[in-house]
């Protein structure tokens, strides 16, 4: 039986894979390397993050970007934009260097079972473990607006079904959007050949300006601090202080995880969109039904047009009920936060010991920088620490009640109150 399995082997799986190895921990990887960037991203996109914000993290800080990228002979520069395609070969090079070995098979289903979890591959191997981190990426949770998504695949599709948009050239195509997804999309889009559209609900398009130098005047520094989520005040506490993020009121949380960093084009697409994409804001889709082969769209702002496909680059959303990994009875088990994504502890277990979360299914409880390839150093220093204390309650033959059950007690204790198991 191992120590840890880890479901997922981009930014965040291979950070606490790498850290839990250093630990001393049995650990075992699953999933497809940089699967995100590899599989779901088309060429031509760019890194959206600093190079160096994007580090993924091993505890003697060796294998960052940067020293993959002078090994390569690429720039690593602030204000220069990565191509992603470098970006997944720098996880890829990662993977080889800092963390044990990956089984690239996908596991199909993660449950709880006496003495530990069991987690089972898609070609039914079943490999057992004392505790389970899922670091699952973005891809389960995507977001398609209800208007559209009866259209079916030829006609409709989320913008990460994509590792390739020829197949759109010389078509009409609608993207709905005003994130860098869509801007980013629409702009490859544009320049293939293919006539295209934003369609938006916001009011208007909103563009990230080109960041400042790195080394500025001090007084400059002290009224923006560069941060690894952009320059202020307030993404200065997002980025460095997630374990405080977490101690503010619940609905204040889910609040910020939602609304803060919202959707904008960096300021190297601009140009890009403005000179061949149609752009339509304070639209959205009202009805959008097949005619003749099309998709006849009618927006509530009175817009209707005809279009051959619709990609939505409308975001994800990471409720505990889209964890497709876990089976829907363990799911149901799960304790979730206000606003459906799942509770996790000050050490990144969810309500069933022994079953950690990371990314992007603990912004509601650590914040922003959780969105972000920057969050997976605090996760995975943290909840590997998590994983040692109930690997060690395990051993000794201690009470393995989850952290969350921990904090009931404590509260009610606080309180004054008797505690009910």
């Amino acid at each position: 039986m191992h120590d840890l399995l880890v479901v997922g082997a981009g930014p965040y799986g291979l950070s606490i894979a790498s850290h839990a190895a250093a630990a001393g921990l049995d650990v075992r990887v699953f999933g497809r390397t940089m699967a995100s960037w590899r599989d779901h991203m088309p060429r031509g996109m760019l890194l959206k993050s600093e190079p160096w914000a994007s580090d993924l993290s091993d505890p003697a800080g060796r294998y960052g970007l940067a020293a993959y990228c002078a090994r390569e002979g690429l720039p690593a520069e602030h204000g220069r934009p990565l191509p992603v395609e470098h970006f997944a070969s720098y996880g890829r090079w990662f993977a080889e260097r800092a963390t044990p070995p990956v089984d690239e098979r996908l596991v199909a289903a993660v449950r709880p079972v006496p003495g530990g979890h069991e987690a089972r591959t898609e070609d039914g191997e079943v490999h057992h473990a004392r505790a389970v981190a899922l670091a699952v990426g973005v891809l389960p949770f995507t977001e398609i607006p209800r208007s559209v998504r009866g259209l079916g695949d030829a006609h409709v599709s989320h913008s990460s079904h994509h590792a390739d948009l020829l197949r759109f050239r010389g078509q009409d195509v609608t993207v709905l959007g005003a994130g860098q997804a869509a801007l980013e999309t629409a702009a490859l889009l544009a320049e293939q050949g293919t006539r295209v559209r934003i369609l938006a609900r916001s009011p208007r398009v909103r563009w990230n300006t080109m960041p400042p130098p790195r080394q500025r005047p001090w007084r400059e520094s002290v009224r923006a601090p560069h941060t690894g989520l952009g320059c202020g005040w307030r993404n200065t506490f997002y980025a460095s202080a997630p374990g405080l993020f977490r101690l503010l009121p619940e609905p204040t949380r889910a609040r910020v995880a939602a609304g803060a960093l919202g959707p904008a084009g960096a300021w190297w697409v601009r140009d890009r969109v403005e000179a061949g994409v149609e752009i339509h804001t304070g639209h959205r889709v009202e009805t959008a039904e097949l005619a003749d082969g099309r998709v006849r769209v009618r927006s509530g702002g009175g817009l209707r047009f005809e279009t051959d496909h619709i990609i939505a680059a409308t975001g994800f959303r990471a409720t505990t009920h889209r964890i497709g990994v876990l089976p829907p009875d363990v799911r149901g088990r799960l304790r979730s936060l206000v606003d459906g994504t799942p509770y996790v502890s000050d050490r990144f277990e969810s309500s069933l010991p022994g079953l950690f979360l990371a990314g992007l299914t603990t912004a509601s409880s650590f914040g922003p920088a959780m969105r972000f390839v920057y969050g997976a150093a605090f996760t995975a220093e943290r909840l590997v620490r998590g994983v040692e204390r109930y690997v060690r309650r395990a051993d000794s033959g201690g009470s393995l009640m989850s952290d969350t059950a921990g904090e009931r007690v404590n509260s009610a204790s606080r309180a004054g109150r008797p505690v009910m198991h």
